[in-house]
């Protein structure tokens, strides 16, 4: 590793790499966090493919791909890419993020950090998420979970990799950008802390929690309306959260606001209710069903 044996000893030490010699597919942007990603896998003895998910949104993204194969060659990956495409509109980084994972394996390997669990717990409590939203990133399929931003870039300096820098990190159009750039360091000021750090650790107690009270709920039948109106309000909560998570393509938790809109049409107390995305949520013979954004509103809901 060209004298970065050390600190590469160090971070292996706090990643949760499966054992040496399984296959895994790692997705690699170019960014430090995937270049580190990359490295530290191969280090730790996987037999490891590289995947790069070329969007198509820039000039010169394939350049991107060619930075990223070149890596891989250097310790020792496997490497393929693959062009999506995403059309101009609303929510584009929404959409390209879900047409980077349709073209990925189900098991594949990212670089989340623990900066990346905090702004995902700070933005879901903005949304109003709940206790799912507040868990943040389940670990599974995140080795560097453990890892701070700064340590993967520190990494690439060791290894002298250019990391590529996506102009959109730096955008204040995106929420996670003012998060990261803005909130995160007011917070540090105020309580003169790392709050990143603290958040992370949270994160651990919170989907502990999170699980347990989910292990409660999953006795709950989400579409019998009689069941989730009588049921405790806060496994009904869980049990709706996890039934639209499954059944949509939302891509994130229901905030609180849309879940006590599904539990008024489960006690009665409406006929039907917008959700997000297009998506409602309506009550026919004390059934609960959820009406995808292509159904014609007139559709029957009782």
């Amino acid at each position: 590793m060209d004298g970065a044996d050390p600190l590469v000893e160090h971070l292996l030490a706090r990643c949760t790499f499966p054992p040496a010699g399984t296959p895994v597919t790692c997705a690699v942007s170019g960014g430090a966090d995937s270049l580190a990603l990359l490295v530290l896998a191969t280090a730790a003895g996987c037999e490891v493919t590289a995947a790069h998910v070329d969007h198509g949104l820039r000039d010169g993204s394939a350049a991107e791909a060619a930075r990223v194969a070149t890596v891989a060659t250097r310790v020792g990956a496997a490497f393929w890419g693959v062009r999506v495409e995403v059309r101009p509109g609303g929510n584009l980084e929404a959409r390209a993020r879900a047409a980077r994972y349709a073209a990925l394996p189900a098991d594949v390997l990212t670089g989340h950090t623990a900066d990346d669990q905090a702004e995902t717990m700070l933005l879901n409590l903005i949304r109003g998420a709940g206790l799912d939203g507040l868990a943040g990133i389940r670990p599974e399929g995140r080795p560097l979970l453990r890892l701070r931003r700064a340590e993967t870039r520190a990494l690439c300096d060791a290894l002298d990799l250019e990391p590529f820098e996506d102009p959109s990190n730096a955008s204040a159009d995106h929420r996670r950008n003012r998060v990261r750039h803005e909130l995160l360091p007011l917070l540090d000021e105020v309580g003169e802390r790392d709050v990143a750090a603290v958040l992370a650790r949270q994160a651990v107690h919170l989907r502990d929690a999170a699980d347990h009270l989910a292990g409660e709920a999953a006795a709950i039948d989400p579409t019998d309306a009689r069941a989730v109106g009588a049921a405790p309000p806060v496994l009904a909560r869980i049990a709706v959260r996890r039934w639209v998570a499954e059944a949509t393509d939302l891509g994130h938790p229901l905030d609180a606001a849309a879940v006590d809109r599904v539990l008024a049409v489960a006690r009665l107390e409406a006929r039907a209710a917008d959700l997000l995305g297009g998506w409602r949520v309506a009550r026919r013979a004390g059934r609960l069903r959820l009406v995808p954004p292509e159904v014609q509103a007139g559709d029957p809901t009782t």
